[in-house]
């Protein structure tokens, strides 16, 4: 951002509102807003618009940051990267034995509410990423970062292969109408990572 402000005007739905002419996280808010969009109604569905509402600003300073939706998608999707990367590296930080780290991983199939909110959101990426080559950059960094961490406990070849178990997993958790027991989420991991070879594995 370059800090500038949009002019006052009226917000999202005609209604007039005082603008905060001080806001520096104004940016961030917006790109938070639009994240929240995208979980709710998809690429498909994201505004200018709604993204002012959900943010609480007016619309022409969605549109004078953003100009364009591609931008603001973009823009959006590699906050959410940035935060997931910083998030999934914290989850293993108490990692010290294999049974740990299936631990982390189980209650990453499961998930719960905020689980489910990233979930959606790095499909929508990759979703997006199909129709959008230049977001593929984001889906490879995304991608990147959760092996990176995996191999830190696995080596390289196992966590590409635990990364794509888990992401069928968790895309199978988001759908199904039934709930998956744990101990066959557990199984199917700790078959993935193989037989123990050492220390902590």
């Amino acid at each position: 951002m370059d800090g500038r402000e949009a002019p006052e005007g009226p917000v999202a739905g005609g209604a007039e509102r005082r603008t905060r002419r001080h806001d520096p996280r104004r940016g961030e808010r917006v790109l938070d807003a639009a994240l929240d969009v995208l979980v709710e109604d998809g690429v498909a569905g994201i505004t200018h618009r709604k993204v002012a509402a959900r943010a609480d600003v007016p619309l022409g300073s969605v549109t004078y940051h953003f100009a364009s939706l591609g931008e603001l998608r973009a823009r959006a999707f590699a906050r959410y990267v940035e935060q997931r990367s910083a998030e999934y590296e914290a989850l293993f930080a108490e990692v010290t034995s294999r049974e740990d780290l299936i631990d982390v991983l189980v209650e990453q199939v499961r998930g719960g509410p905020s689980r489910h909110r990233s979930a959606v959101l790095g499909f929508e990426l990759h979703l997006a990423a199909l129709r959008d080559p230049a977001l593929r950059a984001l889906t490879h960094e995304w991608t990147g970062a959760s092996r990176a961490v995996l191999a830190r406990f696995t080596g390289p070849e196992a966590a590409a292969r635990l990364d794509a178990l888990l992401e069928g997993m968790i895309m199978h958790a988001l759908l199904s109408t039934e709930k998956e027991p744990d101990e066959q989420i557990r199984a199917a991991i700790a078959q993935t990572l193989g037989p123990v070879t050492g220390p902590g594995r």
